[in-house]
């Protein structure tokens, strides 16, 4: 699982918020997208299930991330799906989201315990 989130708080909510709900992998954090996207563009063999995606960030943000991430060969993107995990309440960031093919969802920040269960399904476990 990888978190991108350019806030380093965030980063350690969702993480504390995914371990209490009993996520059984590996959870990579990354405070810049483009180093996320290299990591998966550079290592086919990432086995990344579920990338959890800010929107707001500086140099790559969230869209951007998304439009790299889908023009990658599929043998890159692997079997990663994106859940935005955003403090956007902006209905046209989440129409924006729901547009693009990796993404199967949009969730409010922080990532409470009940939300990170509901996103265990979409993990395979190690």
């Amino acid at each position: 699982m990888l978190t991108i989130d350019d806030n380093e708080n965030d980063l350690l909510f969702t993480r504390i918020a995914l371990q209490r709900c009993g996520v059984d992998c590996e959870i990579r954090a990354f405070e810049r997208a483009r180093e996320a996207l290299a990591m998966l563009a550079n290592d086919p063999t990432h086995g990344t299930d579920l990338i959890l995606l800010d929107i707001n960030m500086p140099v790559m943000d969230g869209f951007a991330f998304l439009q790299a991430f889908e023009a990658l060969p599929a043998a890159q993107r692997g079997h990663a799906v994106v859940v935005m995990l955003s403090s956007s309440s902006d209905p046209l960031d989440r129409s924006r989201a729901a547009r693009h093919p990796s993404v199967l969802g949009f969730v409010s920040k922080p990532l409470d315990k009940d939300t990170a269960a509901g996103l265990t399904r979409l993990v395979r476990s190690p």
